[in-house]
């Protein structure tokens, strides 16, 4: 039988990639648990604070590899899925994804310029818009078809009852 020894995303993202980051991890206390307000906390509503406490994702500036790192060692309390839903949200965005499709340069969470975009993100991103487009647009002729199809029964309708009128027998 074959063991499984590849790691997670999750994993991997959690991995302290050098020694200051090890030990960074070892002098931070275990994380308190969330916060009686944080319990009833949506992804959105994580977003929402992100973007009321952090200048990059307020400004819906391409984010720095691993900024799921750095959110979690300003704000221990905050759950780890949570977080990934809401940098979902935020990254899976339209605004987002245009902003990539030009960018030269990733931020942090203070909106300092840190590393630079690559043309593979930036294609990226260009794809998952055309894919969004081609999509909504393949729903919109759906809906018109639908719609035009649903006028010509009713038109067939119609007619079949007036002609059913004038050529029924009266009486």
């Amino acid at each position: 039988m074959k063991s499984m020894t590849s790691s997670t995303p999750d994993q991997q993202a959690t991995t302290p990639d050098t020694q200051a980051d090890a030990a960074a991890v070892t002098a931070t206390p275990a994380p308190a648990p969330a916060a009686p307000a944080a319990s009833g906390l949506t992804a959105r509503a994580l977003l929402k604070q992100f973007q009321q406490q952090f200048p990059s994702f307020r400004d819906c500036l391409p984010l720095a590899i691993g900024i799921d790192k750095q959110i979690l060692a300003r704000l221990p309390q905050v759950d780890r899925k949570l977080m990934r839903t809401a940098l979902g949200i935020h990254t899976g965005s339209l605004r987002y994804l245009r902003v990539m499709e030009k960018a030269k340069v990733r931020y942090d969470l203070d909106g300092t310029a840190g590393a630079e975009v690559t043309q593979t993100h930036r294609d990226h991103a260009t794809q998952v818009l055309q894919q969004r487009f081609k999509k909504e647009a393949e729903r919109k002729k759906a809906e018109r078809e639908a719609a035009a199809a649903e006028e010509a029964n009713r038109l067939r309708q119609e007619k079949l009852n007036l002609l059913t009128a004038k050529f029924s027998r009266k009486g």
